[in-house]
């Protein structure tokens, strides 16, 4: 027997049955701490619980067989101090829980069920409830040398997987599988995080599978998210493939995205942020990516307006502020070797501040379908944004922008509209069966009003 191998069941928790096995967990979890650290081990079963702390140099190994049911009962969550969208505050413990901790693990290929049916009923109907907000499943604060290993996770009740200002983060070869029309369900979220692993991962989720964050500027300690990669995963439903942003406030940089799919995914790669943000996103590499049935594969914007005071003339006025540390800026960001089939609104959407242009991007290699029947969409959450169908590649204040050996098919209108654009160019580009005789390229500059009181439109 390894003295080192804490069975729950030797503890008092109670199988197959309605008993809460929290304080089961818990004293394993002890034991295993107190003797130096251990592997606290979940036999096949259904094991109901509440939130579940872990303690450093433990390992959770959910086994095949084993189910850890999460209870919906508010109470057995206690509040802690942590982020909720960006914004330090008290939250609900999370499923499974831990702070300041070191070489902890998540391990096993049992399941971890979240039960949020009853959370998001919560959040729809009864949201004024809920004293604080909706546990996630799995959060980690302020903690080194983390690793989450081929669990399943189901029914998150909020965000799934989401280490805050953690060093050393390996998330592989776990599912997530949320229901598509759940709400804030995201899948794997790293914020202000260094050093993090993402692969070998099948994500199905409600909202972004993947998401890239840093904090709002409501947060007062700016921490970076950095030396990121995501490799090698599948990605289903969902608001976005891979996501950077909205929350980027304490700056986002050195990422590297490849080997992956995204299916039915709303957006694909999509960066996202807004005046009064601040932060700068840089250094992101993309690369080897199929992706299919998406409303666009590629999106930058600037004047996103969802959260709070988003819809501020301050966020979707198109005339040109200063410059001050509240501006965020996308820069050095670069896109090749990508598929994107049956796409509907546009083939990408970039669209910089007047002030702040998104600038040093490549396109290299990059072949897009545009769906036959398409249902038209807005690419992008901006003020001004119609519904549009059938698009090429939509940019607006952008500058030092290079497209190089990329075909667009089924297009109406130019493939590459380029609004206040410096510097862009359009190399070894095609159009390819479109709907009529199409210019490749078309160039134009736009003046807002200085008088301007409504958002411009874009048709």
């Amino acid at each position: 027997m390894n003295p080192n191998l804490y069975n729950i069941d030797n503890y008092g928790a109670a199988p197959n049955s309605d008993t809460l096995s929290t304080e089961a967990i818990a004293a394993a979890i002890e034991a295993a701490s107190v003797a130096g650290g251990g592997t606290v081990y979940i036999p096949a079963g259904i094991y109901h619980t509440g939130a579940i702390r872990l303690q450093s140099n433990i390992e959770l190994h959910v086994s095949a067989g084993a189910v850890l049911s999460f209870s919906t009962d508010p109470a057995h969550y206690p509040p802690v101090r942590s982020r909720w969208e960006g914004v330090d505050q008290h939250v609900h413990a999370s499923c499974i829980y831990g702070e300041q901790l070191h070489n902890v693990s998540i391990t096993g290929s049992g399941r971890m069920e979240g039960n949020g049916e009853a959370w998001w009923e919560l959040f729809r109907n009864r949201r004024e409830q809920l004293q604080y907000p909706r546990p996630k499943l799995i959060s980690f604060d302020h903690c080194t040398r983390i690793t989450i290993r081929d669990v399943q996770l189901r029914n998150s009740p909020s965000w799934t997987v989401n280490p805050i200002c953690c060093e050393m983060v390996t998330v592989d070869n776990i599912t997530i599988h949320n229901p598509a029309d759940s709400p804030n369900t995201d899948g794997i979220n790293p914020e202000s995080c260094r050093n993090v692993h993402i692969s070998n991962c099948h994500i199905d989720v409600g909202d972004d599978c993947i998401t890239i964050k840093s904090g709002t500027e409501d947060t007062p300690n700016r921490v970076p998210c950095e030396n990121v990669t995501v490799v090698n995963c599948t990605m289903m439903h969902g608001h976005g493939g891979v996501v950077i942003g909205s929350e980027m406030s304490g700056d986002i940089r050195n990422v590297t995205i490849s080997n992956c799919v995204f299916k039915q995914t709303d957006r694909g790669i999509r960066l996202k942020s807004r005046r009064g943000r601040g932060g700068i996103v840089e250094d992101i590499r993309i690369s080897n990516i199929v992706m299919e049935d998406v409303i666009c594969p590629f999106i930058m914007n600037l004047y996103y307006f969802c959260g709070p005071r988003g819809k501020d003339k301050y966020v979707w006025d198109k005339n040109p502020y200063s410059i001050t540390e509240e501006t965020p800026c996308f820069r050095r960001i670069h896109f090749a070797h990508i598929t994107a089939r049956r796409v509907h609104a546009a083939a990408g959407f970039l669209y910089g501040l007047a002030e702040q242009y998104v600038s040093e991007v490549t396109f290299s290699d990059i072949d897009i379908s545009m769906a036959e029947n398409a249902v038209p969409g807005r690419p992008a959450m901006m003020a001004g944004i119609e519904d549009m169908n059938n698009r090429g590649f939509y940019l607006g204040n952008v500058r030092d922008v290079r497209f190089n050996r990329v075909t667009i098919e089924n297009h109406e209108g130019p493939a590459f509209y380029i609004e206040n654009g410096e510097d862009v160019e359009v190399i070894d580009c095609r159009s390819r069966r479109t709907k009529r005789e199409e210019q490749l390229v078309e160039r134009v500059t736009m003046q807002p009003s200085a008088e301007s009181e409504t958002p411009a439109s874009f048709g």
